[in-house]
């Protein structure tokens, strides 16, 4: 970790703008907070600011309104559900920006917190407005960075702030790289990687880059698919990319390698199609129809993915291994979640719907770390550089003169 911290500054009776990511599930129906486990993980931060007389003001997008004000995406549900963590009142701004925003900072005490409106109803937001970032500098004296999950965007809440202000990572942010640099840098051995999913390409940078790193490989879900057809089995109308056949054969080749055991299905779920109604049945890999659709791995598999998985130190897992949401479709990812909650192994789960999953199962807290992002997490452990961290100061870089000076009025 070389970028400066909140611990490495003062912060007292500072005006503090933390970009969190309180992009959290909603009730369709009631609008409530389905899980609210991305705005606990601020909590260490926002107390961290406040027990040193902060004046926090958080920073957060909710959903795709697509730069428009969308009533069930206002973040006053937020705001409530933070209250009743902290035990403290948390106010919410009309707008994240504007006079009636400043003036709303401008009461601010020491130790309150105050919670701005949804980023992404100004477009600005999304394409990295030098005007939409100073107006949200100008609310503070200092930038946090904690919201992990959004680093890989350049936008202007990320990106575009730090030009203006002192910018340093949050406690969540610091805990993140640390734990995912872990993989990267020192893992304890054996190291199993269990990664599902659909798609290849998303994770092509990760699997080429923790290829050297790892002792076990497990593939599953849907993109198991698209490996299978690159060993030339059968794979009848399962969801594949037919353009990453060959990166997956590529994989496998480097697998093989560099001394990596990579294990793919044996038997797997099959139904005639993706319904709520359908009704799967349990078939060998060289027995699927050309009409059949797979929809999660077998019982063989999952044995066999639990005696690779038994010895192993460490254990990264990103991806479902079947059509989860589907109830009959979801018992191979319930399988494995439960699984490495036995292992006395450091088990570090890849955010995205995996950490959806083992929060829903209520084994979160089982696990040795789970991540708040999904495609951050993929392009942190793919060896590509993180925008918003990279934009945060270093440890060894001078505060004074760096930022621009802020020409708003007022």
């Amino acid at each position: 970790m070389d970028k400066l911290t909140v611990r490495d500054i003062d912060v007292s009776g500072k005006r503090v703008l933390v970009r969190v990511d309180f992009n959290v599930p909603l009730d369709e129906k009631t609008g409530g907070i389905t899980d609210d486990s991305r705005i606990r993980a601020t909590l260490p931060t926002i107390k961290y600011l406040t027990d040193r007389g902060a004046r926090v003001i958080l920073a957060s997008h909710l959903g795709r309104p697509g730069g428009k004000v969308v009533d069930k995406l206002r973040l006053t549900v937020v705001a409530q559900r933070l209250s009743q963590i902290l035990g403290k009142q948390v106010g919410v701004t009309k707008n994240c920006i504007g006079p009636e925003t400043r003036k709303s900072v401008a009461k601010l005490n020491s130790s309150d917190v105050l919670l701005l409106e949804n980023l992404r109803f100004h477009s600005a937001e999304e394409w990295d407005s030098p005007v939409f970032a100073q107006s949200l500098a100008k609310l503070a004296d200092i930038y946090v960075n904690d919201a992990f999950g959004t680093s890989h965007r350049r936008h202007s809440s990320i990106v575009g702030i730090v030009e203006y202000l002192p910018a340093v990572a949050g406690l969540l942010l610091e805990k993140e790289l640390e734990t995912l640099g872990g993989i990267l840098g020192n893992p304890a051995h054996p190291f199993g990687g269990l990664v599902g999913g659909a798609k290849v390409s998303d994770k092509v940078g990760m699997l080429e880059n923790i290829m050297d790193k790892v002792d076990f490989l497990l593939i599953g879900g849907a993109m198991a698919a698209t490996f299978l057809k690159a060993k030339s089995y059968e794979i009848g109308l399962s969801l594949i990319e037919e353009d990453r056949v060959d990166t997956a054969a590529c994989l496998m080749e480097k697998a093989a390698r560099n001394g990596v055991h990579l294990l793919l299905p044996v038997d797997v779920v099959v139904a005639d199609e993706i319904s709520a109604e359908a009704k799967g049945n349990i078939v060998s890999i060289e027995s699927i129809s050309p009409g059949q659709r797979i929809v999660d791995i077998g019982p063989q598999t999952i044995k066999n993915f639990y005696e690779e998985l038994r010895g192993c130190q460490t254990v990264f897992w990103n991806g479902p291994m079947g059509i989860y949401e589907i109830p009959q479709f979801s018992e191979g990812t319930r399988a494995m979640a439960k699984f490495l909650t036995s292992l006395k192994a450091t088990t570090i789960v890849g955010g995205g719907s995996s950490a959806e999953i083992v929060t829903k199962m209520r084994l979160a807290n089982k696990m040795s770390f789970v991540s708040t992002g999904g495609g951050a997490s993929l392009i942190f452990l793919g060896a590509q550089t993180l925008p918003g961290v990279e934009a945060l100061l270093d440890k060894d870089s001078l505060v004074a003169g760096k930022f621009k000076a802020l020409t708003l009025p007022g």
